[in-house]
């Protein structure tokens, strides 16, 4: 784990596996989350990879700064710590507000991205309302006022039993999310919709659903996959909004998959 300012805010990440010859794999983490949702795909991934994991700021160890945030302020960052890191390049997988960072800096940067793996995200997910809801409810009762429902979407029922120490962790790393930083990124989403700018995409690019998810669903993605030219849509099985740590090893297959052929396909 280490640190590094960027944009005048101190960033938490971590290279998971360094001196591989693929390349770089860098992974977005979702709103109320931090890096450390990846390792158990960052483990199950084919060897060779350079995986870089992060926190956005606002989550997990990095600076909460002047929230709200806009959605290039997260974008910004991403870019600010590739220059950082002297990272040149790199297949970019982002869950959530995360794959909203990934497709702003596809459109943004589009020669530092390589490939695009869109994780139970969309160009805009939600609306104002459900939005500015959970805002207000978080500004006066913190996040307890939010969990229960926001653990409903990211994870199937039977995942969610009290006796499964796996989801007892995931609610703690919930709970434990700065207030102002999980608001400011929410009011990041909010305001976002990248409809016409993935329309422009040419990169490669992957788009991976929980076929549970209730928040961003299948129906969902297959409209962005549509967007986005070439892009090719596939459904976990037995996941919802957090396919990554329902469904670890079947997310690690479909991205190594993913890669190899868009590397073949340069």
């Amino acid at each position: 784990m280490q640190f590094a300012r960027v944009n005048s805010t101190t960033l938490c990440h971590s290279v998971v596996r360094a001196g591989g010859d693929r390349g770089w794999l860098v992974f977005v983490n979702s709103l109320g989350t931090d890096h450390r949702i990846w390792e158990p795909v960052a483990a199950a991934l084919t060897p060779g990879w350079n995986v870089l994991t992060y926190d956005k700021r606002g989550h997990g160890l990095s600076d909460t700064g002047s929230a709200p945030y806009a959605m290039d302020d997260h974008v910004d960052d991403l870019a600010g710590l590739l220059a950082h890191l002297d990272i040149s390049r790199a297949a970019v997988c982002g869950l959530s507000v995360g794959g909203m960072v990934a497709l702003g800096l596809a459109a943004r940067h589009p020669d530092r991205v390589s490939a695009l793996i869109l994780c139970d995200t969309g160009a805009r997910i939600g609306d104002v309302e459900l939005w500015n809801a959970r805002i207000e409810a978080i500004r006066t009762r913190g996040m307890a006022a939010v969990a229960d429902a926001v653990l409903e979407r990211w994870f199937t029922e039977p995942f969610r039993v009290p006796d499964n120490p796996v989801f007892a962790g995931y609610r703690n790393m919930l709970m434990r999310t700065d207030p102002q930083g999980y608001a400011g990124t929410i009011a990041a989403i909010r305001d976002t919709d990248l409809t016409d700018l993935a329309g422009t995409l040419t990169v490669p690019t992957l788009c991976v659903v929980g076929e549970h998810d209730l928040v961003t669903t299948p129906a969902a993605m297959g409209e962005l996959a549509a967007l986005i030219g070439g892009a090719r849509l596939e459904i976990i099985a037995d996941a919802a909004h957090q396919p990554q740590i329902e469904q670890p090893r079947a997310l690690a297959r479909l991205i190594s998959s993913f890669l190899e052929d868009a590397a073949h396909d340069e």
